[in-house]
């Protein structure tokens, strides 16, 4: 007849207890939690025609943020990809411009330079580039050139995208310097001029760097076109604050403005991940 020793008893009984809250960290509690409160949320907004009419009011805000986030964000990319090369640059005005640039935005809130651009610089460019269309006698182009600035859109997107330009530039900066330099000596001495090596050979790389903070800086400008009802463009914070004003229901209308908020950024929090395991996978 075999005994049990005790101690093989509870090295099982150890090994089971090790076990369980390994299992238990695994699970994704946070998934779990934001699942049964979207569910009961979607079962109040279902049986409530308050929140129902809500979120058809604001629904054209959310397009208008979409819309909004988009456009400032693609033109940010490009201002921050020249802006973040130049500071890269050995020739000292090009340097200069780029670092005045970037030290400028960076320093000034962003609310104060949207609100800025939107009445101070772009009526000023506008009326300067008109003038000089008109006095070259195209009358045409001073005219489309007044009504490009004049949408509050389109200086609410130029704004965001000046903003967060100086901030995508550092990133595009920290990227392109965290490639070996014997990769650009390499290129070079396989006989590419300067620009065909950074196009080729230093950008591809760099940009697998820097996927993962360009995708978080996308989810700022998601939160951060609130902004943008500084200028009384239409997006979903001033959608909300209409609506609020005009029918005095506060609670059903921040709460339902703050949960179409919170849905936009985990959807792009979702993207940024499979961003970061495609950029890690491709290492």
């Amino acid at each position: 007849m075999t005994t049990r020793s005790p101690s093989s008893a509870s090295g099982r009984d150890g090994g089971r207890s090790r076990l369980a809250p390994a299992a238990l960290e695994r699970v994704p509690w946070w998934v779990l939690v934001l699942l049964t409160a979207g569910a009961g949320i979607a079962f109040v907004v279902a049986g409530s025609q308050v929140y129902k009419d809500t979120l058809a009011f604001l629904w054209d805000g959310v397009l208008l943020t979409l819309r909004l986030t988009f456009a400032a964000y693609s033109l940010a990319l490009v201002i921050g990809l020249v802006a973040g090369l130049m500071r890269l640059s050995k020739r000292p005005v090009v340097y200069t411009v780029a670092t005045l640039y970037v030290e400028v935005v960076r320093g000034v809130p962003l609310l104060v330079l949207l609100i800025y651009i939107a009445f101070v610089a772009a009526p000023l460019v506008s009326a300067a580039m008109a003038g000089a269309a008109r006095a070259a006698g195209l009358p045409g182009v001073a005219e489309a050139i007044t009504q490009l600035i004049r949408s509050d859109l389109n200086r609410a997107i130029l704004g965001l995208a000046i903003g967060y330009g100086a901030y995508l530039a550092e990133i595009y900066r920290a990227g392109i310097e965290s490639i070996p330099k014997g990769q650009m000596e390499a290129a070079r001495s396989l006989g590419l001029s300067y620009g065909q090596a950074m196009r080729f050979v230093i950008l591809p790389q760099a940009l697998r760097v820097v996927l993962p903070p360009l995708g978080n800086d996308f989810i700022a400008l998601l939160k951060d076109s609130a902004l943008a009802s500084a200028i009384a463009v239409p997006e979903l914070t001033q959608a909300g604050r209409l609506l609020s004003a005009r029918t005095f229901r506060a609670f059903e209308t921040y709460n339902m403005v703050a949960l179409l908020y919170l849905i936009m950024t985990l959807v792009g929090s979702m993207g940024v991940r499979a961003l970061e395991r495609w950029a890690k996978a491709g290492r």
